[in-house]
Order: C-alpha cells, then structure tokens, then sequence
C-alpha cells in the first residue's frame, strides 16, 4: 500500500510535467576538451569499486587482529610494530592497505576536481598538488614499512 508521499510524488511528475533536469556540475562549453576513446574514467570506477571491497575487507580485518586478539590498544608500541613488521606476511599486509587506500582516496579526490574545479589552470595545479601528495605518501610508507629497523636506536 503506497503511502501518501509516495502517491503525491508519483502524482507530481508525468508526461504532461516532466522532473526537472538536474544539470551538470560544469556544463560543456566551446573550450572543453572533446572526450576521448580512452576508457580511463571506466577504470578509475572499477577501481574505486574493488577497491573498496578490498579496502574493507584489510581494514576490519586489522581492526580484529590488532583490537580484538591482540589486547587492545594498550599493547601496540614500538616492539610490537618490531615484530609485526619482521614477517613479509604483515609487511604485504599493511603495504596493500597503505596503497589501496591512498589511491582510493587520491581517485575519489581527482574526480571531486574534475567535477567542481571550473578553470582549467586551477584543475591542472589541483591535480598536480594531489599527485604530488600521493605519490610522496606512497613512497614515503612504502619505504618506512620496508626499510623499518627496529635495532636503530
């Protein structure tokens, strides 16, 4: 049984009074550039998508390990990161969830720049700023999860 918004809204719209367009956040003009035959903007989607599921999955499963069957918070510091990080398998671990979710977010942010960055000079610095982040954090913990050395002193 519909309810009373549901029949007002199905009420409000028809082929005499069609919904509004909602328009675009930048509109095509004479200076946009044409698209390309590139399927790029496909796979950042697919990827955002997987992603995510794998995002997911490294992250609530750190959150059991390191929250739940490990003691809590009270038990991580430097010797337990010591010894989490001397197995490869820990290293991939946490190296994948680094990746996916830099990445994750640096996609996410590329595309709120393409949406809403009207000018192109200012979508090309934004970008340009935001890939330059990226790739700094990413080799930045690539190197940190590698090279740790829990000896230094």
């Amino acid at each position: 049984m519909a309810t009373e918004i549901e029949t007002a809204a199905a009420e409000a719209y028809g082929p005499d009074n069609p919904a509004p367009v909602i328009e675009p956040p930048r509109a095509r003009t004479t200076k946009t550039p044409r698209a390309t035959r590139g399927n790029f903007e496909l796979y950042g989607w697919l990827f955002m998508r997987l992603s995510g599921v794998v995002l997911v999955v490294l992250v609530l499963g750190h959150l059991l390990i390191q929250l739940v069957l490990d003691g809590g918070v009270s038990k991580i510091g430097f010797a337990f990161v010591a010894g989490r990080w001397a197995s490869p398998f820990w290293q991939l671990w946490d190296l994948a969830m680094l990746w996916l979710a830099v990445l994750h977010g640096a996609n996410g942010l590329r595309t709120v720049i393409n949406d809403y960055a009207e000018r192109n000079a200012t979508r090309l610095w934004l970008k340009v700023l935001l890939y330059t982040a990226t790739a700094f954090t990413v080799i930045l913990g690539t190197l940190v999860i590698f090279t740790f050395d829990p000896n230094i002193r």
